[in-house]
């Protein structure tokens, strides 16, 4: 393994892969907490994480592949997810990605040029009785309306 590479992770989250190398079921862990430092699984950091689990390539993006949770590019600053579970969805959730779309000219799945959004459809959130619901960096916006959509997106740029 570089040393380039395992300079990139922060010595805690070394410290928890060492921590997890020969614990059974440790490759999830691991990948999520990459995860969770870096906002996603980048080659470098899958390279860094298979040289230090001992591990195929392979293994790992047949992992960070198959589960949705994981993110395969970097998300922008302020990640917009909204939720097309059932509620959600019957509620209206489909006009706002729309609108979402018009306004930051995003697909779902992608990122504006100057990496300030992102957008994901996610299935749900939690908060049903909110619905139709969409969530900002954790921020959680119910009952929202594709006419608020651009108040909810200034206040992040």
């Amino acid at each position: 393994m570089s040393e380039t590479n395992e300079n990139k992770f922060s010595p805690e989250l070394i410290s928890f892969i060492e921590e997890w190398k020969d614990k059974p079921g440790n490759l999830i862990m691991v990948l999520h907490k990459v995860q969770e430092e870096q906002s996603y699984i980048s080659r470098e950091a899958a390279d860094t994480v298979a040289a230090m689990l001992d591990v195929p390539l392979a293994t790992i993006w047949g992992v960070v592949s198959f589960y949705h949770f994981f993110k395969l590019t970097k998300p922008g600053e302020h990640n917009i997810q909204v939720c097309l579970g059932t509620a959600c969805y019957l509620k209206g959730a489909q006009p706002l990605i729309d609108e979402l779309g018009k306004l930051l000219k995003l697909e779902i799945g992608g990122v504006t040029d100057d990496g300030l959004f992102s957008l994901e459809a996610v299935r749900c959130v939690g908060c049903c009785g909110l619905a139709p619901v969409l969530t900002v960096g954790g921020e959680v916006f119910g009952k929202v309306t594709k006419d608020q959509i651009a108040g909810i997106i200034a206040k992040y740029k």
